[in-house]
């Protein structure tokens, strides 16, 4: 006898393939209401005052609310439209060659074979990495790595987020 489907890997039938296997799907696969979860740890901090409390770390919920960007080059994934809800947001551009921008900040990005999406932003005095990958199509998960030009830990972050979904009315029938 087989198993009901479970409902939090189901997708509606006009829902892209998961997991996405291009950037363009990645992207559109981000887009929604998210409900976050935010762990901050500041990683130097926490070795400099191992004695002295968690104030090394904070958590927080939040709201993200995230809109694909059609592109506007051919040669364009497109991008994302980011923000908290009710707050300004800011866009990423990608483009085909890998590389992304961010208000003035420029990367590169790279999706892995394993589905996640790799972004990279790096100058003189500092490198941060931030990886993004769903383990069922509405729980995106993110991590963030920040390493100083010293080769010193500076932030990391980890977030678990849980897109809101709307409940369909059943059909009179």
């Amino acid at each position: 006898m087989s198993q009901p489907p479970d409902p939090d890997s189901a997708l509606p039938p006009e829902s892209p393939a998961f997991p996405p296997e291009s950037i363009e799907a990645f992207l559109r696969f981000c887009a929604g209401e998210w409900m976050s979860l935010r762990s901050r740890f500041a990683l130097a901090q926490s070795m400099d005052n191992a004695d002295e409390g968690d104030e090394w770390h904070t958590s927080e919920r939040g709201e993200l609310v995230v809109a694909y960007l059609e592109p506007a080059a051919a040669d364009s994934p497109g991008g994302l439209q980011v923000g908290p809800k009710g707050e300004p947001s800011s866009q990423l551009l990608f483009a085909g060659d890998g590389s992304f921008q961010s208000g003035t900040g420029r990367g590169t990005w790279q999706l892995w074979p394993d589905g996640s999406l790799e972004l990279v932003i790096a100058d003189d005095r500092r490198e941060l990495r931030e990886r993004i990958w769903f383990t069922k199509p509405n729980l995106r998960l993110r991590s963030t790595l920040e390493h100083r030009a010293d080769g010193s830990p500076g932030r990391a972050s980890f977030s678990s987020e849980i897109r809101r979904v709307s409940r369909q009315a059943p059909a009179d029938g």
